[in-house]
């Protein structure tokens, strides 16, 4: 028979074990408002969007651009409020242990749209599953290093795990977008180079007639527009901080290796009210993944960066 007294001594005075999680628990920090079901609102479908460059056997370029429209849904659920690090400081003249809180994440995204240029045929169809994504987003509650309080770890069916770094920060009033271009590093500077054309068609031709890969954050404004925003929560993580990184395949490390990976989350409180009088919550994100494939051509050593860039705006069902 187990000893009661002696389990008591394996679990940590404080921490909770399996509690579900509410919206707005103030034990969850910068995470507080993300337990629940986002996705994009029924009547206001499609508003997410995703750009990839991807190589492609070609006369002289050799890619095409990709472009998706797409439903997407997230759903976050708690792992734990005090997951614990342990730690000392010196030769054990102090105990410095760190309470992390975790949430679990499943992403799935569902094509509605897509197009191609050089038109190849595999842009695959209506409905498509496109993307899954299990991970979990992490708030460091203590003994934090260089300011950086979260974290996001994630993996993806084509090979990837990813480990990125960053801040929060809770602001009044709306988000302040990036203003991002979705044109190559490295490559031509300009974009009637011939080697752009794909990025020339859909500049020229904005897919669905709203989505420019030259500027992609504009989407993203395009949603804030006549929206109240009272408070938002930004969440910015990167993989080129302190100890965060990608671990690809082989087969993806040689073709198109992605090299680093930005993700920006802003939870927004809105004016508007539900049913029950709640404030309404919205969900929006910016994602840029650099993909290196083909020799630079500005006299740079290594290879060409290409952004792949997915935004969107979700509600919390």
């Amino acid at each position: 028979m187990s000893n009661p007294k002696h389990l008591e001594q394996l679990v940590t005075p404080g921490r909770r074990i399996k509690q579900a999680a509410e919206p707005g628990d103030p034990d969850l920090g910068p995470l507080a408002e993300l337990p629940g079901k986002w996705a994009n609102e029924p009547s206001l479908p499609g508003r997410g969007w995703n750009l990839i460059a991807l190589p492609f056997k070609t006369p002289n370029i050799n890619y095409r651009l990709l472009l998706n429209q797409y439903n997407e849904t997230i759903s976050f659920s708690l792992v734990d409020k005090a997951v614990p690090n342990r730690g000392i400081e010196g030769r054990g003249v102090e105990q410095t242990d760190q309470f992390s809180v975790t949430l679990d994440y499943r992403q799935s995204i569902h094509q509605i749209e897509a197009a191609d240029f050089p038109e190849s045929g595999q842009e695959g169809p209506r409905g498509a599953a496109i993307h899954h994504e299990p991970g979990l987003w992490i708030h460091m509650k203590n003994q934090t290093t260089e300011g950086l309080d979260v974290a996001r770890l994630s993996t993806v069916p084509h090979g990837d795990s990813v480990l990125a770094l960053g801040t929060s920060q809770t602001i009044a009033g709306p988000p302040d977008i990036p203003r991002i271009s979705g044109l190559p590093i490295g490559g031509p500077p300009l974009l009637d180079s011939a080697y752009l054309a794909p990025y020339q068609h859909f500049h020229a031709h904005p897919f669905q007639g709203v989505f420019d890969p030259v500027e992609p954050y504009k989407l993203l404004e395009a949603a804030n527009q006549d929206v109240e925003i009272v408070k938002t929560t930004q969440l910015d993580v990167s993989t080129t901080v302190s100890t965060g990184g990608i671990a690809n395949t082989p087969f993806i490390h040689k073709q198109a290796n992605a090299a680093q990976m930005r993700s920006l989350f802003w939870i927004q409180e809105l004016a508007e009210r539900d049913a029950q009088g709640r404030p309404k919550m919205r969900l929006q994100y910016l994602q840029i993944v650099m993909l290196e494939f083909f020799p630079r051509d500005d006299g740079m050593p290594g290879l060409i960066a290409w952004p792949h860039v997915s935004i969107n705006t979700l509600t919390r069902l």
